[in-house]
């Protein structure tokens, strides 16, 4: 019992670490962008009006880092977590003060992906009964690990369109994980509560009427932390049908992802290409605020991870089944609402 209080003690320190580094860093981050003329211009697929600093990321890389270093426990490949954190931030940063090529972008989060699953050995071993589906043989854990940490990656970085929206699906997920990793793998536990604090001091300047965007410096580290948690989160079997409420728990960004990737293929052009179809754009259309879409995709959120826990008892393969039923139903509602909205799209 002292050993568990003395946890959540360091725990609490970690994740009072991070909050504090980002809350003190951003105005000084906010004050060197405009000084610099490093900002976010509008344009017709935004949804801010003004001129707005994009480099949010860095306080959430020095808050997430610093408490991950001081309070955190490196092992289990965490060191190695640290390492490819350290290669995203690189190439977020650059490509928010400069940019870069796609193509350097996704190398350098192939590097960071294969330094987590060649080095740190942090990959998906096993479907875990999914489709009757158990250990996965070698080349195929590697190939699905780094396909799974370039997507969730990517989504996360797709939903940052919206004041608030992707630091606080950010946030339920690393609560979520943080959670279950007390008592199944702590050293993960540090890096999901300092993520969760870094996110959490950056809100505090992004969720209304935003002073600063967190860039793909931010999205991009977050998305690839998220990826990491999820993937440890199916490895340790942290619940019963753990792969599906994996999915559960990172439902937002991969819906919004397979529902624009979709939709562009279909209409032949590149997955790649911007438009105005992600959910968060949809529901602005319908009337909502921005502020009510942020609550509404996170309140889902939280459902659907409640939900999905209460039914683990049915198993992976029908658990995936039911979630990916409700990823369907709601891009079906959302198609549906268009034809009554005239909005252009792009």
């Amino acid at each position: 019992m002292e050993w568990l209080d003395f946890l959540i003690t360091k725990l609490i320190l970690n994740y009072s670490w991070a909050l504090l580094v980002v809350l003190f860093a951003i105005p000084a981050i906010i004050r060197m962008a405009f000084d610099r003329n490093i900002l976010d211009r509008p344009n017709h697929r935004t949804v801010h009006e003004k001129l707005t600093p994009r480099l949010g990321g860095l306080a959430i890389f020095a808050g997430f880092m610093s408490a991950v270093t001081i309070f955190g426990v490196v092992n289990e490949g965490v060191q190695h977590v640290l390492a490819g954190a350290l290669v995203i931030f690189f190439i977020g940063a650059k490509d928010d003060l400069m940019n870069i090529s796609p193509f350097k972008k996704f190398f350098g989060q192939v590097l960071a992906a294969g330094i987590v699953i060649f080095l740190g050995d942090v990959r998906v071993y096993s479907f875990h009964g999914f489709l009757g589906i158990e250990e996965l043989p070698l080349l195929v854990s590697y190939v699905f690990t780094l396909l799974l940490i370039i997507g969730i990656t990517n989504a996360t970085n797709l939903i940052d369109g919206l004041d608030g929206l992707a630091g606080s699906i950010v946030l339920v997920i690393a609560v979520t994980f943080g959670i279950y990793f007390l008592d199944t793998s702590y050293p993960y536990s540090f890096m999901a509560f300092a993520l969760a604090g870094s996110v959490t001091g950056f809100l505090r300047f992004n969720i209304f009427k935003a002073k600063i965007f967190m860039g793909d410096t931010g999205s991009l580290l977050c998305g690839f932390m998220v990826a990491v948690l999820a993937i440890r989160f199916i490895e340790i079997q942290a619940v019963p049908a753990s792969p599906a409420i994996a999915l559960a728990v990172v439902i937002i960004p991969i819906t919004d992802t397979l529902r624009v990737f979709t939709i562009r293929l279909a209409k032949g052009q590149s997955p790649f290409m911007p438009d105005k179809n992600h959910i968060h754009h949809r529901l602005l259309a319908m009337g909502l605020n921005q502020l009510t879409v942020v609550f509404t995709l996170v309140g889902f959120n939280l459902l659907v991870i409640l939900v999905a826990t209460s039914m683990a008892h049915l198993g992976t393969t029908w658990l995936v089944v039911l979630i990916i039923i409700t990823i369907l139903l709601i891009n079906t509602f959302i198609e549906i609402s268009k034809r009554y909205i005239s909005e252009p799209e792009s």
